[in-house]
């Protein structure tokens, strides 16, 4: 084991989730009139629909993984109350807070687009939107319609499906060829039994192992998952295995300079750190020193000294270890603590190569689709429009018709062939066409 400055504890890190978010609804509008002592006829006082509550992400420096989130599938925010008498607006619908950890990025699952990258504590990010809380009857007298006996419905929250990924935040990254030791590196100075077999991509998920150095100082170090040539390319697990690694301050190149597996240091160092090139630029210029592992078995101790020397000549720290015996481990740790503390944070932004600029294209308000003698109405503000009304009410039946008039419906239907009688469908709702 290390001696009393250097100890670490690890635990398995989940770095993927799916999860399904659906915003608070818009309370309705109330249809109330003012009913006092002295008051036999009071007018409409109706008050409107709070706003539904959203759904926040907020990146947490305190949050580790995305295990919790992983586990709960659905998030619902509160629906926003409904008007009350005397005006009296609803309560808005509370927001449902998700908390994540520094490095969050969060996508459409649907689309892949990337809505946003949380990589600053505190940062926030509305996922999807409350609905607007309806109308009361208040909106809607005039003064031929002094007693208006219905008020909008509220607007339905935003829904949608988000993939969360989570690169990982580790302050040091284990970089190296898969059976070079660096599971065992982890194994040495932590509790943490991660699996260890003598074949490729041995682990396949990133452990971490929190070390602290001295009484008060801790970092984080992550056993990155063993590379192989062409990785940059995605052979094998490369892509999913290089993200881990980009926000890294520092990386510690593990090299079996045993040669008991027939492995040149030296070429190995150089094949990998052209996978890093290949993958990210940015990447490949982090700060590394070099651990030159499994001194324990090596045989060629001119050999182990001449890598020493051709390495220091570039400019790179060798330090010679053991992972099975702990040769060397503790002075790897303690200057590694040395160069965290020193080495600025990394600071990520996304790049995306070939953008194209598209200009925004106008919304078409509804389309008409006709099978036969159906016609059916779709989009947006056509579904919105349903949502709003109490079609149960003539006032508000009235209101709706008036809407479809003015939005141009009734003339497209026409323009499209309806006739008396023919049956048009909006949303849910149907109803046949009379002039």
């Amino acid at each position: 084991m290390l001696g009393t400055g250097v100890k670490c504890w690890c635990y398995m890190f989940i770095d993927e989730a799916k999860i399904h978010v659906k915003a608070g609804n818009g309370g309705d509008g109330a249809v109330s009139f003012l009913r006092e002592k002295y008051v036999a006829n009071g007018g409409p006082d109706g008050g409107d629909g709070g706003k539904g509550g959203d759904i926040v992400f907020i990146a947490d420096e305190n949050a580790r993984t995305l295990a919790d989130i992983r586990y709960l599938k659905k998030y619902v925010a509160e629906d926003g109350e409904k008007g009350g008498k005397r005006n009296r607006a609803g309560k808005y619908g509370e927001d449902t807070i998700i908390k994540v950890p520094l490095g969050t990025i969060l996508r459409n699952a649907e689309t892949n687009q990337i809505l946003v990258d949380l990589s600053t504590d505190g940062q926030r990010y509305v996922a999807a939107n409350g609905g607007r809380g309806g109308s009361g009857n208040q909106h809607f007298a005039t003064s031929t319609r002094q007693i208006p006996t219905f008020a909008k419905s509220g607007i339905p929250g935003e829904s949608l499906w988000i993939s969360l990924e989570l690169k990982l935040l580790a302050e040091v990254g284990l970089l190296g060829f898969p059976n070079v030791g660096k599971s065992t590196i982890l194994s040495r100075i932590s509790s943490a039994k991660p699996k260890i077999a003598n074949y490729h991509f041995t682990t396949l998920t990133p452990n971490l192992g929190v070390v602290k150095v001295g009484k008060d100082f801790e970092f984080v170090v992550a056993d990155i998952p063993g590379l192989i040539e062409g990785a940059h390319a995605g052979s094998g697990l490369g892509h999913e295995f290089l993200r881990h690694i980009e926000r890294t301050k520092l990386l510690i190149h593990v090299l079996d300079i045993s040669g008991s597996e027939g492995r040149d240091p030296a070429d190995d160092f150089v094949k990998i750190n052209n996978e890093l090139k290949q993958y990210n630029s940015f990447l490949a210029g982090k700060p590394q020193i070099i651990a030159g592992n499994k001194v324990d078995v090596a045989h060629d101790y001119e050999a182990v000294k001449t890598f020493t020397a051709s390495m220091e000549a570039k400019g790179y720290e060798v330090f010679i270890i053991s992972a099975v015996t702990g040769e060397g481990i503790e002075p790897l740790m303690n200057r590694t603590a040395q160069l965290v503390k020193e080495l600025p944070e990394t600071e990520i932004t996304e790049v995306t190569e070939d953008v194209k600029l598209y200009k925004a294209r106008k919304e078409v308000p509804f389309t008409i689709k006709q099978v036969e003698d159906y016609f059916v109405i779709e989009g947006i503000e056509m579904e919105r429009l349903v949502s709003s009304v109490d079609l149960d009410n003539f006032e508000s039946l009235s209101y709706f018709q008036r809407r479809l008039r003015a939005l141009g419906v009734i003339d497209a239907l026409k323009e499209a062939g309806i006739k008396e009688n023919d049956t048009v469908c909006i949303k849910n709702f149907e109803f046949n066409f009379i002039e």
